[in-house]
């Protein structure tokens, strides 16, 4: 064999290899620094900044009432529709995470992540400082939402029915089944929020698809549903007590198990055997 058969051999093999790389989908590992370097940067943001980002993300998702209220509004009353308004309530959380901004439920990854690696006192604290500015930005702009839908014009009698209608399912249930249904809904976007890193141009399906499962299972979500639990609060149909204890207190509690524990611990197990071998790249 020839000298340039060998090289065009070998260059053509790198050629393959390299093509074989970039077409491969991304391990655990590799996912799991995507993510943890994501947290950093979170956690080394301003308070403004996490709170302007927070409270946008807040109103944003009044659309995840506003959209299935209109769909509902003017859907015939058929099994059908219920699929057609779970799509709609995932508009909400579309533009949301392609815009970037902070949810609370997303961050019951991104800074556990950092955690898990450092675990000291000082990272514990920076997760405690995201999580108290990124939830209170969101549930104050959910207030404000909700209560702006509940006293304008610009909806229709159904419609604004529809909304109320829809908000029911936020305070139906006893604690414990709101908890399960918690657990199940910060399950489903913990894990969207780690396999979106691998999913390229797909991200916008998969946040639709993940998303309109947690509506269509009715399960129970700290910010979206807080946007229907604040509308029943501000048409008078509950109080703020009810809000806190029926809705908002079994909600997080779910959330953030379902997240942290479910996802963010699970996977950081299976990685982390492997993490003391490989090159820390600082962010």
């Amino acid at each position: 064999m020839s000298e340039d058969h060998r090289t065009h051999g070998a260059h053509t093999k790198e050629k393959d290899d390299a093509q074989v790389e970039k077409a491969h989908r991304p391990d655990a590992l590799i996912l799991h620094e995507i993510i943890r370097r994501e947290g950093e940067e979170e956690m080394q943001r301003t308070a403004l900044a996490l709170s302007l980002s927070a409270f946008a993300a807040g109103l944003t998702m009044g659309f995840s009432l506003i959209v299935p209220g209109v769909l509902k509004g003017h859907l015939p009353h058929e099994p059908w529709a219920e699929l057609v308004m779970s799509a709609g309530y995932s508009i909400g959380f579309l533009i949301v995470v392609l815009g970037r901004q902070q949810l609370f439920t997303e961050n019951t990854v991104t800074p556990i992540l950092p955690l898990l690696t450092e675990r000291t006192g000082a990272a514990l604290l920076r997760v405690a400082r995201l999580w108290a500015i990124v939830l209170v930005a969101n549930i104050l702009a959910t207030l404000l939402i909700a209560t702006v839908l509940a006293h304008t014009d610009a909806f229709k009698p159904e419609v604004r029915a529809a909304f109320a209608e829809i908000s029911h399912h936020t305070i139906e249930d006893p604690f414990w089944t709101t908890v399960i249904k918690a657990v199940f809904a910060g399950w489903l976007i913990a894990l969207m929020v780690w396999i979106l890193p691998a999913t390229g141009s797909a991200a916008p399906f998969i946040i639709l698809l993940m998303t309109s499962l947690v509506s269509m299972c009715g399960l129970a979500h700290i910010v979206a549903g807080s946007v229907d639990a604040f509308y029943l609060v501000a048409i008078g149909q509950i109080d703020v007590a009810t809000y806190f204890t029926g809705f908002f207190v079994p909600t997080l509690i779910g959330n953030v198990v379902g997240g942290v524990t479910l996802v963010s611990v699970l996977n950081f197990g299976q990685v982390a055997p492997d993490i003391n071998d490989q090159p820390r790249v600082e962010t």
